[in-house]
């Protein structure tokens, strides 16, 4: 039986793992097993950071709605609330975009969820 030489499947597999190192600092992208550590580390850190990519901006957007909402005389909760009693379901990203780009819209959207709630409030 022939032995198997296995230089070209090591080359490819080395290849893969310097092409997803590029841009690394010094030995991290040109020595096989410091390499290899440091993708891994690299695929670790896009793992957790796509979970807290989606944290991040529904913060931000929450942010901004507050922000518009306080001339109307509301808070963001408060405002959640009346738009929840109103029956008015608009997720917080398309409420971002539409208190930038479209105010008079955002502000009917507003005096809904203020109509909603209690006088009292």
């Amino acid at each position: 039986m022939a032995r198997v030489k296995r230089g070209v499947t090591s080359h490819a597999k080395h290849k893969k793992v310097f092409k997803a190192t590029k841009g690394h600092y010094g030995r991290r992208r040109n020595t096989i097993r410091i390499a290899k550590q440091s993708m891994e580390k690299a695929q670790q850190y896009a793992y957790r950071d796509r979970k807290n990519k989606k944290r991040s901006f529904r913060a931000l957007w929450i942010q901004r709605i507050n922000a518009a909402v306080r001339p109307f005389g509301l808070n963001y909760s408060k405002f959640i609330d009346g738009m929840s009693k109103a029956g008015i379901i608009v997720d917080r990203k398309v409420l971002s975009e539409l208190a930038i780009a479209e105010p008079a819209a955002f502000q009917v959207i507003v005096e809904k969820a203020k109509a909603a709630l209690p006088a009292a409030a």
